[in-house]
């Protein structure tokens, strides 16, 4: 099970991509969670230590793993020759971080090559990654997605069985992700959710679906504002510091449960 869980910045995919890697890993899978963002926050909603989440080096920018891997050290300037083809079945061994058992982290940092003006060798090798992690690992994958639709352009996003898009509850965050919805379908991504997250009304929120996707309607799901999680934000905490009973926490186990009805696991 691939799960990839995109949106437009500030929607708290982040927070959605935590919840969900834990509540699996509580119900018996085997986790491995991915930051593929630019800005990667996943450690710290994992519950790792602030200092621990700091010192993790992204794939996409561990010049000494790419140079060992791909025969040529990024920033050498252009015409370098390198593997694209490089090392990459020990890297969860190597350079994950274990978040408890049955949940691992490795974060991969944004592979955007035109936000680092070429497709460098650590570019390179955080794609290969990428790729043979959705192609031969056997966990459950959740992946927390770069902000917008980059991740939709690079070849990706057709390998995964689901497409969980998160949105706020505006006119303007539901049209970003009918766009993104879209987006997905068209790579043929099969199974695509909607959640619509921070939710203060709950009626409001559906009558707002019924009108931005009465023309091609996808499965959502509510997830309410929580406090607790403004808190625990405040302190620089991750989910595991959430109240069992909070709200956020039961919706984003109502998900896990609806993912799994839709997927037929």
């Amino acid at each position: 099970m691939k799960l990839l869980i995109a949106g437009k910045g500030g929607v708290g995919k982040t927070t959605v991509a935590a919840l969900l890697s834990h509540i699996l890993a509580d119900n018996g899978y085997s986790v491995l969670a991915l930051d593929t963002d630019s800005v990667p926050n996943l450690a710290q909603s994992l519950g790792l230590p602030l200092e621990v989440a700091e010192g993790i080096v992204p794939l996409a920018k561990n010049e000494e793993l790419a140079e060992e891997r791909t025969g040529a050290r990024p920033g050498e300037g252009w015409g370098l020759l390198f593997s694209l083809t490089p090392k990459v079945d020990d890297i969860v061994d190597k350079f994950g971080v274990r978040v408890r058992d049955g949940l691992s982290l490795v974060v991969v940092g944004s592979i955007d090559a035109g936000k680092e003006g070429c497709l460098c060798p650590a570019i390179a090798l955080a794609k290969a990654f990428l790729n043979h992690v959705l192609l031969k690992r056997r966990e459950v994958i959740v992946v927390d997605a770069e902000a917008g639709a980059e991740v939709f352009g690079r070849g990706l996003a057709e390998k995964f069985d689901m497409t969980i898009c998160v949105s706020e509850p505006t006119v303007k965050s539901l049209a970003i992700s009918r766009k993104l919805i879209k987006m997905s379908r068209d790579l043929g991504v099969r199974r695509n959710v909607l959640v619509i997250n921070k939710v203060v009304d709950n009626l409001r929120a559906a009558q707002l679906y019924a009108k931005m996707f009465s023309n091609d309607p996808v499965p959502y799901h509510i997830v309410r504002y929580d406090e607790n999680l403004v808190s625990i934000e405040a302190r620089g905490l991750g989910v595991t510091s959430l109240p069992k009973g909070s709200p956020v926490v039961s919706d984003v186990f109502s998900l896990y449960n609806k993912v799994l009805k839709l997927i037929k696991l």
